[in-house]
């Protein structure tokens, strides 16, 4: 749950940068636990760790990240790097973009309801 989170804060930091930073092509959906990357969740799903040996190379750039995306990871890793898993969702829980993506849901755990870079933005560039 926290690698996660963390992705999801990465995000969240990447996007509401002066440049809009979409640091993942991937879509996050809003479960009853938070947001969730499904792509990541399929890899990692019942692991109690990850392990660059265990994704898809689909899901590996063969690039290196750019500096500007270590820079959003390295900020989200220190505001949110030592919250637990279950402290991150219950951060995400308060939070508007995962509320309204999450409204009228009525199994939370398989939503498919995506959480817009849009509303990502409106809500964490305004903090």
């Amino acid at each position: 749950m926290k690698l996660q989170k963390l992705c999801y804060y990465s995000l969240v930091e990447g996007l509401v940068s002066s440049r809009h930073t979409a640091i993942f092509p991937n879509k996050f959906e809003a479960w009853a636990n938070g947001p969730v990357c499904r792509d990541l969740w399929n890899v990692h799903k019942g692991l109690f760790y990850v392990d660059k040996k265990i994704i898809p190379d689909a899901l590996l750039s063969k690039k290196e990240i750019p500096v500007a995306y270590k820079k959003y990871i390295n900020t989200a890793l220190e505001k949110y790097g030592k919250k637990t898993g279950t402290e991150l969702s219950e951060l995400a829980h308060k939070e508007k973009p995962w509320q309204d993506a999450i409204k009228n849901v009525n199994s939370a755990k398989n939503s498919r309801r995506i959480i817009t870079n849009k509303a990502i933005i409106e809500f964490y560039g305004k903090k």
